[in-house]
């Protein structure tokens, strides 16, 4: 049976490798770990922008950053509407709440941020707890069909899980975690304290295992009631958090590393689809909404430009990928994804190069090693920037695509 509502998760400032349907094993996230086991998985799904207003066009419009122009077309919502589907947007990110394409929902509620950030002493009191709850509140008698769309600050707000969060992940020998709740943004000097980046490293856990608990509380109401077989849910990120990796920690000047530019992305499908499965294609966030139009038998060629992309025929095996690239643009660089390299071009600075998957947090440079494979990256972005249109650029060569022997 095909779904009738949708549900839409966003979690801000989310790091893909903190969880463990993407490889984490030491924090725990058995509430999302379930709902990964009855999900299909997208393992190279990637941000185009760090942006926000960028990358709300992009879910809500289907279109890529590198190819957003002034005309917005009919949106994601707007269609929805149409199609008698009541949408709603739920959000504590003001910057989502005022986007442009944000007035196409029919109602929308917006959970406003405490004025003071602190550590809580309580659950409840958590931002997190409080957004989720008036989720799962909205759940409990929606007019249906329905699209509830959720997007929480989660990390990129006051980290407010009571201590004890960050404690348990401290080791008898660890120095206490700290005590902050502001969010930390710094660059690690050359002698930085290992000590400081733990205890971090314990706070941002903290922060997950939270969130973790609370989808866990929406998941118990969402799989009690018919919902579940009503209902297809989507669990994605905004952006991730770089935790030290290329010694930032926050946003920073937004560098378009892995930690940064990589989300987790699950859908949960209600007979079943694409259940325990999961793909190596490269997804953008503009992939999304057509995705979700074509699983409510919507047209997705009403959206936007026209051209919507759908992954149903990657979630039912049919099809293995829909481009060999990925373009990424940020303030200060610029960076192509191929399923086999990463091109970072800083703005101001020589272009460094990583070879994948077996580097997934770009650890080893390698571009003194393969110039020829620079010099076809960079002309392969500076074409995708011009034109930005996937259907008329050419393939990448076979260089550029498959994994080195």
């Amino acid at each position: 049976m095909p779904p009738k509502n949708l549900i839409c998760m966003v979690i801000d400032r989310l790091h893909a490798g903190m969880l463990g349907a993407y490889g984490n094993s030491w924090i725990g996230t058995e509430h999302l770990d379930h709902l990964a086991a009855e999900s299909f998985l997208f393992d190279q799904a990637f941000i185009d922008s760090p942006d926000l207003a960028h990358l709300y066009r992009s879910y809500w419009l289907g279109e890529a950053s590198t190819r957003q122009s002034e005309s917005t077309g009919t949106s994601l919502l707007q269609l929805l509407n149409q199609a008698g589907v009541a949408t709603t947007l739920l959000t504590d990110e003001r910057a989502v709440a005022e986007h442009p394409l944000a007035c196409d929902f029919e109602n929308q509620m917006f959970l406003e941020p405490p004025t003071e950030e602190f550590v809580a002493a309580d659950v409840s009191e958590t931002q997190i707890a409080r957004l989720f709850g008036t989720a799962t509140e909205w759940l409990q008698t929606p007019r249906e069909p329905f699209c509830l769309w959720i997007h929480a600050r989660g990390m990129a707000g006051a980290w407010d899980a009571p201590l004890e969060f960050r404690n348990r992940f401290a080791e008898d020998e660890d120095p206490e975690p700290p005590r902050f709740s502001s969010v930390p943004n710094c660059w690690l000097s050359d002698k930085y304290d290992p000590d400081e980046l733990l205890g971090m490293t314990h706070a941002y856990a903290g922060q997950v295992a939270l969130l973790d608990l609370c989808v866990g509380a929406l998941l118990d109401l969402f799989e009690s009631s018919e919902l579940q077989a009503t209902t297809q849910l989507t669990f994605l990120s905004a952006r991730g958090f770089p935790l030290g990796e290329h010694r930032r920690v926050g946003s920073c000047d937004e560098a378009l590393y892995n930690e940064l530019v990589q989300i987790p992305w699950l859908m949960r499908f209600p007979d079943g689809f694409g259940r325990l499965a999961r793909s190596q294609a490269l997804v953008l966030p503009a992939d999304l909404p057509g995705t979700l139009l074509d699983g409510l038998g919507l047209d997705r060629q009403k959206l936007g430009s026209g051209g919507a992309i759908s992954l149903l025929d990657i979630i039912a095996g049919e099809r293995t990928a829909n481009r060999d690239r990925i373009c990424m643009v940020s303030q200060h660089d610029r960076a192509l994804r191929t399923p086999a390299w990463m091109l970072r071009k800083p703005i101001a600075g020589a272009a460094e190069l990583y070879a994948k998957t077996g580097d997934r947090w770009e650890v080893n440079e390698v571009a003194r090693l393969c110039p020829d494979v620079v010099t076809a990256l960079q002309a392969a972005l500076a074409q995708t920037e011009l034109d930005g249109t996937e259907g008329t650029l050419a393939p990448l060569s076979d260089q550029l695509v498959n994994e080195m022997d």
